[in-house]
């Protein structure tokens, strides 16, 4: 399983990285917004954890992206802004699920893994969509 962690804390994004392949997650990093843009519309992975408060173009803003242009990977939102709305505006921007800082790693690696495991349902709702259609 491929990973993306889009974070500009150096710290927190080393703590993940080493968290996610301690659990045995291939794992690419991005530090600001324009490269954490371009890995996830180029690159396939199977989950992307995502800060909204990244430099050079925000992460919800990357994440509308992501989602306008048909990218349906997983994102988990990992952020700072933890007040109901701000959560309500990160789902309602494409976000599957949302973990505000300050947080427990085995949280953010038990909701990774409940993300990642809900993609074979996914293809087949796909595929079944599909079908119907014919």
């Amino acid at each position: 399983m491929r990973l993306l962690i889009a974070e500009d804390e150096p710290i927190l994004a080393r703590q993940l990285e080493a968290a996610l392949t301690d659990a045995g997650y291939a794992v690419d990093s991005a530090s600001d917004g324009e490269r954490a843009d371009f890995l996830g519309a180029t690159e396939p992975y199977d989950a992307i954890v995502l800060d909204l408060g990244l430099p050079k173009v925000d992460g919800l803003t990357v994440l509308r992206r992501w989602r306008d242009a048909g990218l349906a990977v997983p994102v988990l939102v990992l952020t700072a802004r933890d007040s109901w709305h701000e959560k309500v505006r990160g789902i309602d921007s494409g976000a599957d699920d949302y973990v505000a800082k300050p947080f427990q790693m085995e949280e953010v690696l038990a909701r990774l893994r409940g993300l990642i495991s809900l993609l074979p349902l996914a293809v087949l709702w796909i595929l079944a969509a599909l079908l119907l259609a014919l």
